[in-house]
């Protein structure tokens, strides 16, 4: 018995290329279900096989718990009466008791080879897929084996591989037996079929594509610093060089084009701007933009925003076709572009100076001319009144040191009083609402302020009604109105 045991773990062991202890493991698994068939209720079995005589012993187990927690008594076991067996038990333990082992017959010898080729094959499997990722490939090439449900599964060598349909290039036909090249997205060790997991539309995809075509890139005498894909369409690459002597866009472009074309063959035609880089936002963006050319350009640090000032003549190619153009800058420079012209841009500067002298006269209890001149003078807010050094505004020739220390004064009353307004407005907020993950003060102010002070009330608006009250990007309102509507879905 034990010798047909030993000689099925070795034969098996030989004929797959694998590890004896992986045939053992499931030979152990597979005696370990034969056993629980003998029960009616769920228990729970583990068999122990000798690696060198091939004896195997039986055990029923049952786990050791908290008193207040045995749920299924089949399988576990109140840690109170486990101490009564062995003192020395602790919690997450096991208690066995010896079972009569089954006999190994021809149908427990049948089962358990079955079982065996199941894990030798989750082995097998799991080892070419860590063999691959070794290699650290980020491109796939493969040919298309089989579509389902409008996704394709490609067999790369030894391994399958998954492109889902919302990862293709729009308008793509792809067939099977086409030979196709892909960006691995991720791994999905759960999955039963396919683990790995393709795109053709990250911006990932465009960057590897470039490095096959342009060996600068591999030696690292350029460098690609940010993508941006409209897929099939439009897409924005920022180059940088590292060797002075290097024209980056000259260089990814090849030869009559030659490299860039290449790129654009394999991405079914997508337009490719190759971008310069530049350590300076706005430059960065002005580059981003082109061929479109921009007259003037404002950056807002604290929205991390830019204003975009373009001629009349220019303002359709900046925006582009659909607001590719814009869009794709947007995404290649990571700053939010309001693309103007001349004319909106000198209405809203209007517009904005109108606002802050009205807050200054209001909150200061000034006059238009003495309002006048702070906004003139580059001040913008009461916080800059209050705390900017008084050196600075000594030098305003219009304001003696007297006028200086009292709109001082003035500046720091009118924030005091709007804190104490804001603390009592977040009185009023729930605790549900302020403890909320992604919350914060400012943000529960604002909100309280229009009249949302309860989580509910946070869960009940809509994506579009968030940003706008207070100001932030709808990535950051999505989340917190999905955190909020969390125990909707509990």
């Amino acid at each position: 018995m034990s010798r047909e045991v030993l000689m099925l773990a070795d034969a098996l062991a030989r004929e797959k290329s694998v590890d004896k202890d992986i045939v053992f493991a499931a030979l152990e698994l597979a005696l370990a279900s034969a056993t629980k068939k003998r029960f009616q209720e769920d228990v729970d079995v583990r068999v122990s096989v000798d690696r060198d005589t091939g004896d195997y012993l039986s055990f029923r187990r049952w786990e050791v718990v908290p008193d207040d927690v045995v749920e299924v008594p089949s399988r576990q076991i109140a840690l109170s009466d486990a101490l009564k067996k062995n003192p020395e038990i602790q919690l997450e333990e096991f208690v066995e008791e010896p079972l009569e082992a089954v006999e190994f017959g021809r149908i427990g010898a049948q089962t358990a080879k079955q079982v065996i080729l199941q894990k030798i094959r989750d082995a097998e499997r799991e080892q070419i897929l860590s063999d691959f990722l070794m290699r650290k490939e980020h491109l796939v090439t493969g040919v298309i084996k089989r579509m389902e449900r409008g996704s394709a599964i490609i067999e790369s060598g030894r391994i399958e591989a998954l492109l889902p349909r919302e990862q293709m290039i729009p308008k793509e036909n792809l067939r099977v037996g086409d030979r196709v090249r892909a960006y691995l997205l991720r791994v999905d060790r759960a999955a039963r079929g396919p683990q790995l997991i393709l795109s053709r539309i990250a911006p990932e995809f465009l960057i590897k594509l470039f490095e096959l075509e342009v060996p600068e890139l591999e030696e690292g005498l350029l460098e690609i610093r940010a993508a941006a894909r409209d897929p099939g369409a439009r897409a924005k690459i920022a180059v940088k060089s590292n060797d002075p002597r290097i024209d980056p866009i000259g260089t990814c472009v090849g030869m009559r084009g030659s490299r860039v074309q290449a790129v654009s063959g394999e991405l079914a035609g997508e337009r490719v701007d190759i971008v310069l880089w530049a350590p300076d936002a706005a430059q960065f963006v002005i580059n981003a933009l082109a061929p479109a050319e921009v007259s003037s350009i404002v950056v807002d640090e604290e929205k991390h925003s830019i204003d975009v000032v373009v001629d009349e003549e220019q303002l359709a190619q900046a925006i582009g076709r659909g607001g590719q153009n814009v869009r794709l800058a947007s995404e290649l420079t990571g700053w939010e572009l309001n693309i103007m012209t001349i004319e909106e841009a000198q209405r809203k500067n209007e517009e904005e100076y109108v606002a802050i002298r009205t807050l200054l006269m209001e909150k200061l209890d000034v006059d238009e001319e003495v309002a006048d001149i702070l906004v003139q003078e580059g001040f913008s807010s009461l916080e800059e009144v209050a705390y900017v050094p008084l050196s600075e505004m000594l030098e305003i020739e219009a304001f003696d040191e007297e006028t200086v220390n009292e709109l001082r004064s003035r500046a720091r009353n009118a924030l005091l009083t709007e804190a104490i307004a804001s603390e009592e407005e977040v009185e009023h907020v729930a605790g549900d609402l302020l403890t909320l993950e992604g919350m914060d003060k400012q943000t529960a102010r604002v909100l309280a302020s229009k009249g949302v002070t309860t989580k509910d009330a946070l869960a009940d608006l809509a994506v579009d009604d968030l940003t706008e009250m207070t100001g932030m990007d709808g990535e950051r309102a999505k989340q917190l109105i999905m955190t909020a509507r969390a125990p909707w879905f509990a």
